[in-house]
């Protein structure tokens, strides 16, 4: 059985369909492109935190945290070096007039800018009054050093400080 529709001539391909197929080829892409764009940018904040009611009491902790700490004027002087298999991190604590700060606990830091798995926690030990010691691991590059002074569990002062260790 013969068909009329067999009978036809093949189409041809001139380069006005080529056109207009690629045409509409990068506007369905574009299209899908910016509906996936808005979808992202509308239901992302960029905050990543399971709970936003406690983020915000957390920073409304730290802000009152700062301005106590600010209001104790106490000057806090870190040295971190490399020796020989070690990074030694040595801290000297005074307060506004001066005189070494007594009765502190201190812990030191030594954080990675990217990748948490490089994170050393430094143990100190307190020498003379306000002047605290440690050694991590022998580290290299870029580090921020996280130094928290407490008293009775009650931390009292903390900073946060780029290092470059050679």
């Amino acid at each position: 059985m013969v068909r009329a529709s067999d009978n036809k001539a093949p189409r041809l391909v001139t380069g006005r369909t080529v056109l207009l197929c690629l045409i509409g080829f990068f506007a369905v892409v574009f299209a899908v492109n910016g509906i996936m764009i808005r979808a992202a940018v509308s239901t992302f904040g960029g905050v990543e935190t399971s709970s936003s009611y406690q983020a915000g009491l957390a920073f409304s902790r730290e802000a009152a945290a700062a301005h106590a700490q600010d209001a104790l004027h106490w000057r806090v002087t870190a040295q971190v070096r490399p020796a020989r298999d070690a990074t030694l991190v040595e801290i000297e604590a005074r307060d506004s007039a001066g005189r070494p700060l007594a009765g502190l606990t201190a812990t030191a830091h030594l954080v990675h800018p990217n990748d948490r798995r490089a994170d050393r926690e430094v143990s100190l030990s307190e020498g003379a009054t306000g002047q605290f010691r440690g050694s991590a691991g022998a580290l290299v590059g870029q580090r921020d050093i996280i130094i928290e002074l407490s008293r009775d569990g009650e931390r009292l002062f903390r900073s946060r400080n780029r290092v470059v260790l050679n």
